[in-house]
């Protein structure tokens, strides 16, 4: 909401508009169509109080930064005609209330924007933790001038940026303010700005110019300009902005002209260069945006004419605002936006270059971004070294920051998941993170390579366990308080029960079993009797042992009789050798009971009669599987 990007967004000539008729609603909207927001606002605060007179008076405040006013005014309009109004405004309310930090009621009208959920003390805490680098920045001073932005490196120590300092300048109406010009400067060691010289008339002239950026020679530069030349359309004189190009000749810059794709009808603005000089980035309100303003790339051509250009698509670009490019020489675009989730206004964003094309771009988070714009960030990230540009003081101030990696995205806790004798790797296996109150915060199920990663946060202890059906699961706390690691690499070895227990046997499908001393039951009986029960309390001691043991109990008869009873007989005892370990001190959650009948027999007697009664009484069994 900063006044000179809203300037370089679209500028306009108030001409023949008395103030002396304030009475007049004409030419108040008049005010502000031409943008002139701060004498619109006074005229509207003397009118009534309409839907019109509202939705104008509360986007001056808001366009002006003036966010107390303008939210104090959307929430008179919202109360009064919220039913009738359009989406846009959500936007801006929210976007206000987001720059008075008043994010719970800037979600609620964001998120009827976006048409989705929007959480922005979420974001801003995942943030925190994610967002690559963090940045230490100092203003900087380089005397008076309302206004400075928007810095660029030319040469080995010099930089160019754009200000309002010329006090000879004519002001403009918006702002009252001189209008922009380019100064170039010499960069200290130690960050600050010295031997600050105006450009010479062949670039400054009586209107807005900003934003310069130069190939590596530093023999061509590419400005924004405001056009002499006014497009009339609506009974309003709209000067949109072009980008020129000047050349270095003998000592003087000279040959300025606007590159060919530039136009009366549209803006073109923020320049920015690839390593190689091949490539020029932009912003552009021209046909074929998403919404306002897109970053845009046209080739620039051996013979030095152009291609066509190309929008960025919409992984960058949203409906809002996207501005002020810059490409590193490690080919990531940085960015500003307003359409990005952020923390309010504009956001600075970084995207990486991968195969040709730009990813996801990722908020560089707080210690750079404030609730109000921030924006035209330049950097030599091979010092890690760079300039921002923000208005949070209430006027665009230059800072230059130092940015280092960010070490909350280096907390990690990883590792593997091997069983403890074989050392195979056991793929499939439960890795989980607790906290020191037993709070489930990750988990994950573990790939072929039976790797794990969570990333964890300064100050904190932390408990990570594998689990895996028919293993011992396995618990390792650890901290990172200001004694403890950064990174912890922690193997999870777990053993299995057949390993750790000689009663506990795989069977030819891999299922891990208890063998106990076979249970007998009185005849048509399924009460466990006490020789049944010395056997059970085994099973008992060993569950006890490992409490996150799960096991089945399935009950078994041979083919004798008939094959209902024999099914209903098998559930009823395996009911009551469950029934018979929860009294024993086991959870039930623990436990499942099933009756196969004579369904799974051992051997082949599965007829009546065919069998000796010893070769029957194989199949007249309990057995005891592991499930967990």
């Amino acid at each position: 909401m900063n006044t000179n990007k809203y300037i370089l967004a679209g500028l306009l000539l108030v001409s023949g508009i008395s103030l002396a008729q304030k009475d007049n609603s004409k030419r108040v909207d008049k005010l502000f169509e031409m943008r002139a927001y701060s004498q619109a606002a006074e005229i509207y605060e003397t009118k009534d109080r309409t839907q019109h007179v509202l939705q104008n008076l509360a986007d001056s405040y808001y366009y002006n930064a003036s966010l107390q006013k303008a939210v104090k005014t959307y929430r008179e309009l919202f109360t009064t005609y919220g039913d009738s109004l359009d989406l846009d405004y959500y936007f801006r309310y929210g976007q206000a209330l987001k720059g008075l930090q008043n994010y719970d009621e800037a979600d609620k009208y964001l998120s009827i924007y976006h048409k989705e959920a929007i959480n922005t003390k979420a974001f801003i805490e995942k943030n925190t933790k994610t967002t690559p680098h963090v940045f230490n920045l100092k203003q900087v001073e380089i005397g008076d001038s309302y206004s400075d932005f928007g810095l660029s490196f030319y040469g080995d120590n010099k930089v160019a940026f754009a200000s309002t300092r010329n006090t000879e300048s004519p002001n403009y109406v918006w702002n009252d303010q001189p209008y922009l010009d380019l100064y170039s400067a010499t960069l200290s060691p130690n960050g600050q700005l010295e031997n600050v010289t105006p450009f010479s008339d062949a670039i400054n002239t009586d209107t807005h110019e900003s934003n310069a950026v130069f190939t590596r020679d530093g023999k061509t530069m590419y400005f924004n300009r405001t056009n002499a030349t006014r497009k009339k359309g609506d009974e309003e004189k709209i000067a949109h902005i072009k980008i020129y190009k000047a050349e270095l000749v003998d000592g003087n810059w000279t040959n300025v002209t606007a590159l060919p794709f530039t136009s009366n009808a549209y803006s073109t603005e923020h320049p920015a260069l690839s390593k190689d000089g091949k490539t020029l980035y932009f912003a552009s309100d021209m046909p074929g945006t998403y919404g306002s303003f897109d970053i845009y790339k046209v080739a620039i051509n051996e013979d030095g004419t152009y291609g066509e250009p190309e929008n960025l698509g919409s992984t960058i670009n949203t409906k809002q605002r996207e501005q002020f490019p810059f490409v590193s020489d490690l080919d990531v675009l940085y960015f500003s936006s307003i359409g990005h989730e952020g923390f309010g206004g504009l956001d600075v964003f970084r995207s990486n270059m991968v195969n040709g094309v730009f990813d996801k771009p990722v908020n560089l988070g707080s210690s750079i971004n404030s609730n109000l714009d921030d924006f035209a960030y330049v950097i030599r990230e091979k010092d890690n070294k760079g300039f921002v540009s923000s208005n949070r003081s209430g006027f665009d101030r230059m800072m230059a920051f130092a940015r280092e990696d960010n070490i909350l995205t280096k907390y990690q806790v990883e590792g593997i998941v091997q069983d403890k004798n074989s050392k195979e790797l056991l793929t499939g296996s439960l890795v989980t993170l607790f906290d020191d109150a037993g709070n489930v915060l990750q988990d994950t199920l573990v790939g072929d390579k039976a790797y794990y990663l969570f990333k964890i946060e300064p100050n904190k202890k932390y408990k990570v366990r594998g689990t895996r059906k028919a293993y011992i699961p396995q618990d390792v706390e650890f901290s990172t308080d200001s004694d403890g690691k950064v990174q912890h690499n922690i193997y999870l070895s777990l053993e299995s029960f057949a390993d750790a227990e000689e009663r506990v046997k795989k069977d030819d499908a891999g299922e891990s079993k208890i063998e106990l001393d076979k249970i007998y039951f009185d005849f048509d009986k399924s009460n466990i009797r006490n020789d049944a029960a010395t056997t059970l309390n085994v099973l008992v001691d060993l569950m006890t042992k490992y409490p996150s043991m799960e096991v089945e109990v399935s009950a078994h008869t041979d083919a004798k009789g008939n094959d209902q009873y024999n099914l209903d007989l098998s559930k009823r005892r395996a009911a009551s050798t469950l029934e018979y370990l929860v009294s024993k001190g086991i959870e039930r959650n623990r436990l499942k009971s099933i009756g196969y009948g004579e369904m799974q027999p051992l051997n082949n007697c599965t007829e009546p009669n065919m069998c000796t009664d010893e070769e029957y009484d194989v199949n007249r069994r309990c057995e005891f599987k592991i499930l967990n």
